[in-house]
């Protein structure tokens, strides 16, 4: 045991030990928040606080017949460190920069990168079936509704989908991004990447292929999101993956989490007019800024960062730019001001006019490919490992 100043400090080890979790584990639960960790200076490894520790600790004991909770799920498809986010170990901003997301889909499904990349199809009876379906709804639904109804018919439709098998998962991740993607243009392509086969979903104006694509790489996954933990829940009780996409899809469909980039653009309609009159009427509601800060980075959201890099050379997007720098140099709080990757959506909605949903269609096709990766490391757990944690405390009489 180390001491650093007055507090008392645990290595990973002992750290694992305390809380009887492997020590990868450890590293999870820093990504999640709920652990600090601290440079050892003068030695490898890192260091965690014992009062935080043991008040973790305290927080699990319930029970000697515990199931899994969210703390319990080592994974390792995504990981948070120094606010920056990896996937399977490779950060995600080297990716964007060499690789298509459907290259990143292969990397967060198997741990491989495929070459060359191949597209994503669904068989012809499937997109037919589906395409009718969806094209019966009326133009106002929106584009997250186009896909659940897309994902549950194409789930009716395919007598394969309760192949559980890695093979099975794979093959039907494919049909699910294949029809999420074409079930939303009236007259969608033949054939293309699935960022050159969103694109005309969202708007009318041409945007670069390159561009959408990295947004779709950024937000693939997230490590244990809400949406992510729905899906590993029904995976959990063996739902075939047409399935646990449904049940991501309803979790997504919230105000705080799918629906967030909605409620960022809203905003930034409002502040592209008038920076610092929308930032104080929001502030005066005692809402919050939309798009501002994020429960897990504490200084940065590196996928904001990232995404607002590649729009400041566009010309469009300018005014959406300029009345976020206003706003966060006159707010001057580090954290409450800094931008997340909600908010850089609204910035690229805003510079190619999409329509006001378009951020949460692209968030839902990328974190798919989130879902599916999580969905293949469920089903190699024991199932239905989510239960209750803590007995009643008077339980009924018999």
């Amino acid at each position: 045991m180390d001491r650093k100043g007055d507090a008392r400090h645990l290595t990973t080890a002992e750290v694992a030990s305390r809380l009887d979790i492997k020590p990868e584990t450890v590293y999870a639960y820093v990504s999640r928040g709920l652990l600090t960790k601290i440079p050892a200076s003068g030695r490898r490894g890192s260091l965690f606080r014992e009062d935080e520790v043991a008040r973790l600790a305290q927080g699990r004991r319930h029970g000697v017949d515990r199931r899994a909770t969210i703390e319990d799920i080592p994974t390792t498809i995504s990981r948070i460190e120094d606010d920056q986010l990896y996937y399977r170990g490779q950060n995600v901003a080297g990716l964007i920069a060499t690789h298509p997301v459907e290259a990143v889909a292969s990397l967060l499904w198997s741990g491989e990168l495929t070459s060359p990349v191949e597209q994503f199809t669904a068989p012809a009876e499937i997109l037919r079936t589906t395409r009718a379906a969806v094209g019966a709804l009326a133009d106002s639904v929106r584009l997250t509704d186009r896909m659940r109804v897309a994902v549950t018919v194409a789930s009716a439709s395919d007598q394969l989908r309760f192949d559980l098998s890695p093979q099975g998962v794979l093959r039907t991740a494919r049909i699910l991004l294949a029809v999420e993607v074409d079930c939303l243009a009236a007259t969608p392509p033949d054939s293309g990447t699935l960022a050159q086969r969103l694109g005309p979903s969202l708007t009318d104006h041409p945007v670069p292929t390159d561009l959408l694509d990295s947004t779709l790489t950024l937000l693939a996954d997230h490590g244990l999101a809400i949406s992510t933990m729905a899906a590993r829940v029904a995976a959990s009780a063996r739902v075939h993956p047409y399935g646990v996409v449904s049940a991501g899809l309803g979790a997504l469909d919230s105000q705080y989490h799918g629906a967030a980039s909605t409620v960022a653009y809203r905003f930034l309609t409002d502040a592209i007019a008038d920076p610092l009159g929308a930032a104080s009427e929001r502030l005066r509601l005692g809402g919050g800024l939309p798009g501002f800060g994020h429960l897990v980075y504490r200084t940065a959201d590196p996928r904001a960062e990232l995404l607002l890099t590649m729009l400041r050379p566009i010309p469009a997007a300018a005014p959406a730019l300029t009345a976020i720098d206003t706003i966060t140099d006159q707010l001057g709080a580090p954290h409450t001001a800094v931008p997340n990757i909600d908010l850089a959506l609204a910035v690229l909605m805003h510079a190619y006019r999409m329509r006001p949903d378009a951020g949460e269609a692209i968030f839902a096709l990328a974190r798919t490919i989130g879902w599916i990766a999580h969905t293949l490391e469920e089903y190699a757990e024991p199932p239905m490992r989510f239960r209750p944690n803590r007995r009643p405390e008077n339980p009924p009489a018999e």
